[in-house]
């Protein structure tokens, strides 16, 4: 009697965690390849040298290639200031700018602390700037993109897509 409660135990843990789990990973690989009217990249650590890490530059490489294809109009950059000292945003939205982003094209949000902060402020940012945004296109690893889709139909974006960086 034991062994056949521990086995549907297991069997509902199973279903529990791979169900969820499979749907994030197979939506994080899945890209979209939706035009959308404004790119949100969220932010990630900056080396203590002021590079990017290997996350954030393939986030804001992918941001690039939307951007140059026209698969995105503008670009909102969001992050927080890290241990290291350096705010995250100010060196993304430097970084595109450098490989060729017009600057009145990306919008910054400095205070983008978590994914739920990013959502808000981009629809706060887009709105106070009276950008036409009905559609977003959020650029992360993965296995964010369906969190981050998630938050951003709860800040009021009425549609949401997602591309990742690898």
């Amino acid at each position: 009697m034991m062994k056949k409660w521990l086995l549907i135990v297991f069997a509902v843990w199973c279903l529990w965690f791979f169900i969820p789990t499979s749907y994030i990973v197979i939506d994080g690989w899945t890209d979209e390849n939706k035009k959308g009217d404004l790119g949100v990249v969220f932010g990630n650590k900056v080396n203590e040298d002021g590079s990017l890490s290997d996350r954030l530059k393939a986030r804001l490489d992918k941001a690039l290639e939307y951007y140059q294809s026209e698969m995105i109009e503008i670009i909102l950059v969001s992050g927080g200031v890290g241990k290291e000292g350096y705010d995250e945003a100010k060196v993304m939205e430097e970084y595109l700018i450098r490989k060729g982003v017009n600057s009145e094209d990306i919008f910054v949000d400095s205070e983008g602390y978590n994914t739920r902060m990013t959502a808000e402020n981009s629809y706060r940012i887009a709105n106070v700037n009276q950008l036409p945004v009905q559609s977003v296109t959020v650029i992360t690893q993965y296995f964010h993109i369906t969190r981050a889709k998630f938050t951003m139909k709860q800040a009021d974006f009425q549609d949401a897509a997602g591309t990742h960086a690898e």
